[in-house]
């Protein structure tokens, strides 16, 4: 009986000890993440804003995490390109995806998504912030944005707002304004934003939705007057415009943002790794300063405020596009 005690506790002890050499190894990959390239996937084509900001933050990653951070551009609708390259990874934080307030927005627009970000993905940070501008004709007479809404509600149905596509965050932004003004306007969707700006110099339209950053050199040279902006603080690159509650809209406001996430199942210390990352590149003053100049500001999230705003996000643009009667895809 000795002898069979004796025997199974030198059993456990030696189980014990190879349950630790199987668990250490792990312990210390995680510990020395990354091991190798990091892939970041951008669901949008090179040369816009998310493909440039992720980029600028790619090389800094390198500097503090000692591996390349390799930026691909996966373009598609909705991000699915983006999407299914990630779920072939392993969920090992090797292989990152940019998620935007495009991705809520993609959510409610496709019925048939195939995948499902909030299930298959794990949040770290955000990384970006960004807003869109209110455009006017410099020769009209809006001076402010309280002028536009007097104006429509005056003439119910005569006011003209120009976006990009139906679906888009401009064109949602639209729907929305409309909806919280409660005014009698049409929204003229056009394919691009030089289309917008050609419409609005011939006064086809009264009002723009789009970014600062598409429209600055129509700023520059007096195409187009910025009147508000929609975000929830003053865009860093133009201090003296309001945003759209400063100037007298409230309870509209507008925040597009640009995320890293990962696959769900990731290992929390490797989560953790890059979120301090993140948070160490966002408060770098050059990473601000070159933000600033993109009009976006550098601002992080923890992985649990993220999946709230995703979340919060989401929400809104369903009630949006349901609201609008937009069908979906």
């Amino acid at each position: 009986m000795k002898l069979i005690t004796m025997t199974r506790r030198a059993a456990a002890a030696s189980l014990l000890a190879m349950t630790g050499a199987a668990i250490a190894p792990a312990a210390v990959a995680q510990e020395d993440f990354p091991t190798k390239p990091v892939r970041i996937l951008v669901p949008f084509g090179p040369g816009g804003l998310a493909d440039i900001t992720m980029r600028l933050a790619a090389e800094k990653f390198r500097e503090i995490l000692g591996q390349q951070f390799v930026v691909e551009n996966h373009p598609g609708a909705g991000g699915v390109a983006a999407a299914n390259e990630l779920l072939k990874a392993e969920p090992d934080g090797h292989t990152l995806i940019v998620m935007s307030n495009g991705t809520t927005i993609a959510t409610s627009l496709f019925e048939t998504l195939g995948y499902d970000p909030q299930e298959q993905f794990a949040p770290i940070s955000t990384l970006a912030w960004f807003d869109l501008g209110f455009f006017v004709n410099p020769e009209s007479d809006y001076e402010e944005l309280t002028d536009v809404v007097s104006y429509a509600q005056e003439n119910p149905g005569m006011l003209n707002i120009g976006t990009i596509n139906p679906g888009s965050t401009q064109n949602l932004s639209a729907e929305y304004f409309v909806a919280v003004t409660g005014i009698d306007a049409n929204i003229i969707t056009y394919r691009t934003s030089p289309d917008i700006l050609a419409a609005l110099i011939r006064g086809e339209i009264d009002l723009v939705f789009e970014s600062p950053t598409a429209f600055a050199s129509a700023m520059e040279s007096g195409q187009a007057k910025i009147l508000a902006t929609t975000g929830s603080q003053r865009n860093p690159s133009l201090p003296d415009v309001p945003t759209a509650e400063q100037a007298g809209v409230e309870g509209y406001q507008v925040e597009g943002w640009n995320a890293l996430w990962t696959l769900a199942g990731t290992p929390e210390p490797v989560i953790e790794t890059l979120h301090e990352a993140i948070v160490e590149v966002a408060n770098m003053p050059e990473i601000q300063e070159r933000f600033a100049e993109l009009n976006t500001r550098a601002q992080p999230l923890t992985p649990e405020e993220m999946a709230e705003r995703f979340e919060a996000d989401r929400a809104q643009w369903a009630q949006v596009i349901e609201d609008a009667g937009i069908e979906t895809r």
